[in-house]
């Protein structure tokens, strides 16, 4: 009889440990969902700014059609993208592809001098500024829910509850984890 109790307690305690298990691993990768939407929040913001600057640099720009046609199609395929690596294999180039357009501009100092381009030009530095807080958020979140998916005992029950390992989101370039070189 006292086994019979011992033996129900146990099972009553395990069972109670997976559902604490199971719940952990649910609200981590629910915070890692919500850091991925703060992300796509924030990517809506410049996706909204960006045809502003395309319409504005236009005037000035003229024989640059091709850079800005590459801007808004990048755009339009980020916004209808249908999984999370390619939004943001999307977003890489479009940031690029945006740089390109304050590179540009450094050849034309009328647009440099004009009010508009330098108002959007500061927003879409400090909706940049954003995205990089908003992917280290993200990367915290993937760290601590990586943690719990891998370690012991949460690692012997993750793939039956169906978690998995998620991706950090990266350098893509290589050459940018290097240290620059300075020669005076």
């Amino acid at each position: 009889m006292v086994i019979l109790i011992v033996v129900v307690v146990l099972a009553i305690l395990l069972v109670v440990y997976l559902m604490m298990l199971y719940n952990g691993f649910v609200a981590k990768r629910n915070f890692l969902e919500e850091a991925l939407s703060g992300i796509d929040v924030i990517l809506k913001k410049r996706f909204d700014l960006i045809p502003n600057l395309v319409e504005t640099v236009k005037g000035y720009l003229n024989h640059e059609k091709e850079t800005l046609s590459n801007i808004v199609n990048l755009r339009n395929q980020a916004l209808n993208a249908n999984s999370a690596d390619e939004k943001m294999e999307l977003n890489k180039k479009l940031g690029n592809a945006v740089g390109s357009i304050f590179a540009l501009a450094e050849n034309y100092p009328d647009l440099k001098a004009n009010t508009n381009f330098l108002s959007l030009q500061s927003e879409l530095s400090e909706i940049e500024t954003e995205i990089e807080r908003s992917k280290r958020y993200y990367n915290g979140t993937v760290r601590e829910y990586n943690t719990a998916v891998e370690s012991f005992p949460g690692n012997l029950f993750a793939g039956s509850f169906g978690f998995s390992k998620r991706n950090f989101l990266e350098l893509e370039n290589e050459a940018q984890r290097e240290t620059p070189k300075v020669q005076f």
